[in-house]
């Protein structure tokens, strides 16, 4: 049984066959030179604009596409289906940071960025997490501190997806370090603002050609106009937009199981040991039905709680419980590629890729273990 999903409408499927198109032709052939080089070229992200492929859900009137979240979906899941994880940080920039501007920026600050974001002029990125704070918002030390006309910027972000290529970076800060949560805001820094410098492009262990950076201010000047949102509301303002973000990974980690599974059984069904296929054998047949039915459930339970964010009922806790189950559920992944002997642990084959690819699933977005919390809470 293979559920049939009843989410999407004829144009986002004409949609993400555009998106799947995109792909193929123009980031799958030179994906594993940009793994070698740590980042993607800057011009992908221009042709990516033209294409239709940045800020799919932002409203034509500030220059997105029109779209709703299955669109934004659409984009999500042929990224994972793909294993083009050189550019997720085209959802970073679309669908974490966008909706950021839309919801809680100026009507100035929508009209000015937004548009340069969907034509790829504008890169994004969001810089919240430090060497000292990840999962736990409320212990960053970067500080805004008020000055005529704006706040000076200290501070140190590290782990920022897009951090080598931003033009713009949407940065949390406390602008009144006693007040706790309640004392941090959000600015919306120009890169090429005196006192901002980028630090090495980080290695990682997967996701290799996603440029993933260090960024650092020194009394980086942010004039009022660039403060976003109200001061002193930032950590209220994240915590809206984070079920949006928790639900796009469970959706990415859905996809990448699948897209495993489907791998594992072809090569299962070629692979020849000790004069029959591999899934002729029963312990390896068991076990692909047990992860056949783990990827059914997931993509059941995440389409399920995409549906209640449609309709505006999908709580933080729920958002939570979805990504917690899916990232989970790609710890099978460790028996695909155990099926695939020693060629799965190359990079040249897909599963290699995913096994290294789709771990930080688990970390970025709030840990496993801080979703867990989450939802204990509401026992």
């Amino acid at each position: 049984m293979n559920p049939k999903r009843t989410l999407f409408a004829p144009e986002h499927e004409l949609y993400r066959d555009m998106v799947a198109r995109f792909i193929a032709e123009r980031i799958t052939p030179h994906h594993e030179r940009w793994e070698h080089e740590g980042m993607v070229p800057r011009e992908l992200w221009r042709q990516a604009g033209q294409a239709g492929l940045l800020l799919p859900s932002t409203p034509e009137s500030y220059g997105g596409g029109g779209g709703d979240f299955l669109h934004t979906l659409a984009v999500v899941e042929e990224i994972a289906r793909a294993l083009a994880t050189g550019v997720t940080g085209f959802t970073t920039h679309s669908d974490i940071v966008a909706p950021y501007l839309l919801n809680f920026g100026t009507e100035d600050q929508k009209l000015r960025h937004l548009p340069a974001m969907a034509r790829g002029d504008t890169v994004a990125s969001l810089a919240i997490t430090e060497p000292g704070a990840g999962s736990d918002v409320k212990a960053i030390r970067s500080t805004a501190a008020r000055v005529d006309g704006g706040y000076l910027l200290n501070g140190q972000k590290t782990f920022i997806t897009n951090g080598f290529h931003a033009d713009r970076v949407l940065v949390a800060a406390k602008t009144d370090p006693a007040a706790g949560a309640r004392g941090i805001s959000l600015f919306w820094v120009d890169a090429a603002t005196p006192g901002f410098t980028r630090g090495r492009l980080l290695d990682k262990v997967g996701q290799r050609a996603q440029d993933t950076a260090e960024l650092f201010f020194q009394d980086v000047l942010v004039p009022d106009a660039d403060l976003l949102g109200e001061p002193g509301q930032g950590f209220g303002y994240m915590m809206k937009e984070l079920a949006r973000e928790r639900l796009m990974i469970a959706a990415r980690c859905a996809m990448a199981l699948e897209s495993a599974l489907q791998w594992t059984v072809d090569y299962a069904r070629q692979r020849q040991a000790f004069g029959k296929a591999l899934l002729d054998n029963q312990y390896i047949r068991f076990k692909l039905a047990d992860i056949k039915t783990l990827a059914a459930a997931t993509r059941a339970f995440v389409d399920g709680c995409v549906r209640q964010y449609l309709d505006g009922e999908l709580d933080a806790a729920g958002a939570a419980m979805a990504k917690l189950w899916a990232a989970e559920a790609t710890r099978a992944i460790d028996d695909l590629l155990q099926f695939h002997g020693g060629y799965g642990y190359m990079r040249e084959y897909p599963i290699g890729r995913a096994y290294t690819d789709v771990r930080p699933n688990r970390i970025y977005g709030g840990a496993s273990e801080i979703m867990r919390e989450l939802i204990a809470r509401t026992l």
